[in-house]
């Protein structure tokens, strides 16, 4: 078992101070946007016997076991993350993973470099992910039904949305969705610019519904990813509930704190709210235009006293455990890779301690006995 020294990524969208009032440390006055816990290699969690991508490939079925080697290969199949959003993220979606494959091959048989501003696919992985909020957390999450993303658009009083409500009211919901979105990606910058200042002007009149998108205007003035943004429901979460993003569906974290976990890939196309690259027909391929419910997830509890974020997924499995003050020790021993993540109080994961924010990475059928008083989270794989 290796307690892990985890690196914090300053993006410029982080919070100052949330991760740092979560550990206990002094802000830098930079933004600390995300702390990565895990093997990737863009950032691997470091332990006493090297980083933890250098731990496991010495060894891959003594520290994964051989059924997830079988599964998914000689690597940790998932990142765990704390996220912290001081400003809106870029709105995203991720390939499923036959995208993944296919975008990755076709990128490395053109020669586009890895590190290139406009490749789309960094690995042949898809990145399925999970965001359970710590703080209340809002985001934007899947379409609107068209008609209420139309509703929406008309109640700005914005003459140059007027044609893409009349497109939401006209077409069927996928060809509705597709048509607007295509149309808002590739309008001319400069109407689009304009457009987007009299919306976000409208926005901050009326507040309200509208109160979310002045937010993502006041970040991103003129980008037209404020108007796609209005295509897709706000979700609020509160402390303990949770959002799963599957492949294709359009999203954008704008506050809060939370754990977050995702298959082991760092695989976005983005659609806007960004200054980095948007490959329009890559994305348009890539987006599931239907609408759908945001389907805020709330832990299943156990006997044990497990609480389980329910997936489809795979390479991760997240869940969380909230140890009263004088309650017994529970074996948390598994077949399987773990990382535990302390977000409260004080645990003792065998020999280690933990507080909020200190993790410890524990081989496949270590044997994991926990106590102490505080909020345990577990992210391993799939039984």
């Amino acid at each position: 078992m290796d307690r892990l020294d985890n690196t914090v990524r300053p993006y410029a969208w982080g919070s100052p101070t949330a991760i740092p009032q979560l550990l206990g440390v002094e802000p830098t006055g930079e933004p600390q946007a995300e702390m990565w816990m895990g093997a990737h290699p863009g950032a691997p969690s470091r332990t006493g016997r090297g980083t933890l991508a250098e731990v496991i490939d010495a060894n891959p079925e003594k520290e994964l076991g051989p059924a997830a080697v079988a599964r998914f290969g000689p690597r940790l199949p998932f990142l765990l993350k704390l996220l912290a959003a001081g400003a809106p993220l870029s709105l995203q979606v991720h390939p499923d993973l036959d995208q993944a494959k296919r975008g990755h091959a076709d990128e490395e048989r053109r020669g586009v470099p890895a590190d290139a501003p406009h490749r789309n696919y960094k690995d042949a992985n898809h990145k399925p992910e999970l965001l359970c909020a710590l703080t209340e957390f809002e985001g934007l999450c899947g379409f609107r039904d068209p008609l209420r993303a139309a509703a929406l658009l008309d109640g700005l009083g914005v003459d140059s949305l007027k044609p893409y409500v009349d497109l939401l009211h006209a077409q069927p919901e996928e060809a509705a969705l597709r048509e607007v979105l295509t149309a808002i990606l590739t309008a001319d910058r400069e109407e689009m610019a304009r457009t987007v200042t009299e919306a976000a002007a409208a926005c901050d009149r009326l507040g309200g519904d509208w109160a979310p998108y002045a937010a993502v205007a006041h970040h991103h003035p003129g980008d037209p990813g404020v108007i796609a943004a209005m295509l897709l429901n706000h979700v609020r979460l509160q402390p303990g509930e949770a959002l799963f993003l599957g492949a294709g569906v359009p999203h954008a974290y704008l506050s809060g704190l939370g754990v977050e976990i995702m298959a082991n890939s760092d695989n976005v196309l983005r659609c806007g709210l960004t200054p980095k690259h948007v490959d329009v027909p890559e994305l348009l391929r890539i987006v599931r235009f239907e609408a759908s419910d945001p389907g805020v997830l709330r832990p299943e509890a156990s006997p044990d006293g497990e609480e389980l974020y329910d997936t489809p997924t795979e390479e991760f499995r997240l869940s969380r455990h909230v140890l009263p003050a004088g309650g017994p020790a529970r074996d948390l021993t598994r077949p399987a890779p773990q990382i535990l993540l302390c977000t409260a109080g004080a645990v003792r994961v065998g020999e280690h301690l933990l507080t909020p924010g200190q993790s410890v990475f524990v081989p496949a059928g270590e044997p994991t006995r926990v106590t102490g008083r505080g909020t345990l989270f577990r992210a391993t794989v799939a039984a």
